[in-house]
């Protein structure tokens, strides 16, 4: 394992950020990958000087190391940034945050990224914005 992944890899699989369910989340967003991981990613959104952002983000991942290790790393970077800087986060600063992944796990990177997305989608239906 220590030669397929980085140490941060291994510390974020060990000892996930944010993981479990949010009760009475504000958005649920759900992203899965054809070798059966899958992502589901909760939000609480604030209001602060008339900007939405990110409160709190949690997750629940079904899935191998680079799963639940990108998951935890999408919902620490991703608190405090405005509902806008969250939709732009992208697979490839989380891979180099990270310090990369093995070729064969890269579709790993994108599943909590494209289900914070999703959560912020499912919000934004909900306000109507």
């Amino acid at each position: 394992m220590k030669n397929m992944y980085s140490e941060k890899v291994i510390e974020h699989y060990k000892h996930p950020h944010n993981r479990g369910k949010m009760e009475n989340p504000d958005g649920i967003g759900e992203a899965g990958a054809p070798c059966g991981d899958f992502t589901t990613v909760f939000i609480k959104v604030g209001e602060k000087d008339g900007k939405k952002f990110l409160e709190r983000v949690m997750f629940e991942t079904v899935g191998c190391i680079a799963a639940v290790a990108t998951a935890s790393l999408v919902t620490e970077v991703a608190e405090g940034k405005t509902l806008e800087e969250a939709e732009k986060m992208g697979k490839d600063e989380i891979l180099e945050d990270l310090g990369g992944l093995p070729e064969i796990k890269m579709h790993c990177s994108a599943l909590a990224t494209d289900a914070l997305r999703e959560a912020i989608k499912n919000y934004k239906t909900k306000v109507k914005e």
